[in-house]
Order: C-alpha cells, then sequence, then structure tokens
C-alpha cells in the first residue's frame, strides 16, 4: 500500500472518530500540503530513515513554498508528530512490516519570547475601550485582567459567569474551521487540555462593567455583535486596528495573555496561583515562559532604585 492511500485510511477511520475537530483539521491539513506530495507515492515498506530525515531537513531549509525559507522548529516537530503516529499504527495493524519512524532526529525548540504591553501601553488600551462605544470591544480588557485565551473569550456565555461569587468558569472554546461546503465558520469545542478547564475570580472592578454590558446585551455569548458570536479572525483584526489608532506597536492578540501573566507576577501573585488561573498543566511550564521576562523586570526596577541612590 502506498503512503498516500494509508494517510486517507489513518486520518477517517483512526483520527477523526476519536480527535478534537480542531486536531482532525490541522492533521488534514498537514497530510494534503506537506505529506502526499513529498511521500505519498512510496510504498509503506519502502520509506526508511534516511527518507525521513532527508524529508525533515528539507523543510528546515526550505520548507516555506512562499518565501522558500526554512520551517521553523516547531511547525516541523508538528509534521513529525503526523508522520510518527501514522506510521505507528500502520506498523501495529500489520500494514507495514516495521516501525522506523521514531528514529527521526527532531530539530530543537526553544520556548517563545514572551511579548506584552507595557503598563503605559495597557493604560492606554483600556482607556480606549472603555471610552469607546463598542461593546465588543470589551473582551480587551477582560482579557488583559484574566488571562484568557482569544478562544476562550470568545466562547464565553452569560451562564459562564457567577455575578454572586465574583467567579468566570471556562469549560468551551471556538476555533475557526470549514463547514461540509468549505465555508469559514466558527467551531465551538472544549478547551486545549483538562487543565484549560477552570474557574478564574473575576477582580472586583470588572463586576459592575459585566453587569452593565450583559444588561444592554442581545447575545448568549459575552462578547457579540449584533446578538451574533465572533470569529477568532474578525476579532484579531478589530485589535490591530485598535493598536494601530493608538500608535502602539502591533502585538498578536495573545500578547493580552502574557501582560495579565507578567501583571500578575509583577504584584506578587505565586506562580503556582498563577498557573491555574491560565489552565497551564503545571507550574513548571508558566515558571519556564515568564521567569525571562520576571528577570527584565527586576533589572529594570534595579536601575531604577540605582538612579534615586
Amino acid at each position: 500500500m502506498k503512503y498516500n492511500q494509508w494517510l486517507d485510511i489513518w486520518l477517517e477511520n483512526y483520527v477523526k472518530p476519536t480527535s478534537k475537530i480542531k486536531t482532525y483539521t490541522i492533521y488534514k491539513q498537514i497530510v494534503e500540503k506537506r505529506l502526499k506530495p513529498r511521500l505519498g507515492e512510496y510504498e509503506l515498506n519502502e520509506i526508511s530513515p534516511v527518507i525521513l530525515q532527508s524529508y525533515v531537513t528539507e523543510l528546515l531549509r526550505q520548507g516555506n513554498a512562499i518565501t522558500g525559507t526554512g520551517l521553523s522548529a516547531n511547525t516541523v516537530n508538528g509534521i513529525i508528530t503526523v508522520i510518527q503516529n501514522s506510521l505507528k499504527l500502520a506498523c501495529t495493524i500489520g500494514e507495514s512490516e516495521k516501525y522506523i519512524a521514531d528514529k527521526i532526529k527532531r530539530p530543537k525548540t526553544s520556548e517563545k519570547e514572551v511579548s506584552c504591553f507595557t503598563a503605559a501601553e495597557q493604560k492606554k488600551i483600556e482607556r480606549a475601550v472603555l471610552a469607546g462605544k463598542r461593546q465588543k470591544m470589551f473582551g480587551i480588557v477582560l482579557c488583559l485582567y484574566t488571562g484568557l485565551r482569544i478562544g476562550e473569550l470568545l466562547a464565553l456565555t452569560w451562564k459562564d459567569i457567577d455575578f454572586i461569587k465574583g467567579v468566570l468558569s471556562v469549560n468551551k472554546t471556538i476555533h475557526d474551521g470549514k463547514d461540509e461546503n468549505g465555508r469559514f465558520c466558527s467551531i465551538i469545542g472544549v478547551p486545549k487540555t483538562q487543565s484549560s478547564v477552570r474557574n478564574i475570580p473575576l477582580p472586583k472592578q470588572l463586576i459592575p462593567l459585566l453587569q452593565k454590558l450583559k444588561k444592554q446585551s442581545d447575545s448568549v455569548y459575552v462578547i457579540s455583535d449584533k446578538g451574533k458570536g465572533i470569529s477568532i479572525r474578525v476579532y484579531q483584526r478589530n485589535f490591530s486596528k485598535l493598536l494601530e489608532r493608538l500608535n502602539i506597536p502591533h502585538k498578536g492578540f495573545h500578547a493580552l495573555r502574557h501582560t495579565f501573566a507578567t501583571r500578575a507576577l509583577e504584584c506578587g501573585m505565586d506562580v503556582k496561583t498563577l498557573s491555574e488561573i491560565l489552565g497551564h498543566k503545571s507550574a513548571t511550564v508558566t515558571l519556564n515562559r515568564y521567569v525571562h521576562s520576571m528577570a527584565d523586570y527586576k533589572k529594570e526596577m534595579m536601575n531604577k532604585l540605582g538612579k534615586l541612590l
């Protein structure tokens, strides 16, 4: 059996019935755009460790079809995961003689540099949102004080907020995808990981603002536009336009989450508590991600203190 034939069988019969829609969609894109064109014509038993490693090297050097440059280590590792999972099952059920994909040498990855807004930029953003008339933009402030991911924010419904206890419940997320007809749509699913299902305490100053927003809302969603939910792509575009209008250097929407985490640590929140609020798998993940930004902050504070002496 050729690898491209097996990939179709693997996706439809083993991945699709047991995985999240988002996972299946990502795997299918990798199969169609990456694996089939380059490895699809090989018979399963023809694929060797050298063939796979050569392909990995090719991706790292010139895997970007548009620019001709290499793909990031994280992107290549995602492709390797699909290769390994598909070939391992082929061996397990007897479609191939032996499993060789475990011999692939993965490229080393490094923790992405945390990008967050300065305290002055944060205040500027908050004032603009709260002074504006576009209610849907309040989600930006909500993320700055809860650390929500954009998918968690846009999936949030009024039932998820307990105004008496002052707690926000994260139990679902959305992502942009395509329907059966190939049209773009928003897909609601379970959170990223089990640890992402969590309760977040709301700052007292946010509660009256949320209550006011609820009275004016005509939607089940906390963040909506004309009574309907908003797609991630549209909301990211609105955020980018806000930054441009405020003359603040562009950062991705995820920078709001990083900003919340950084401010929380600056205020003395312990790493374990922050980890639970962010929905990380462990406090180690939180520590590794934000230790550098805290070191820079402490250095800045010591320099300021030195100038006063």
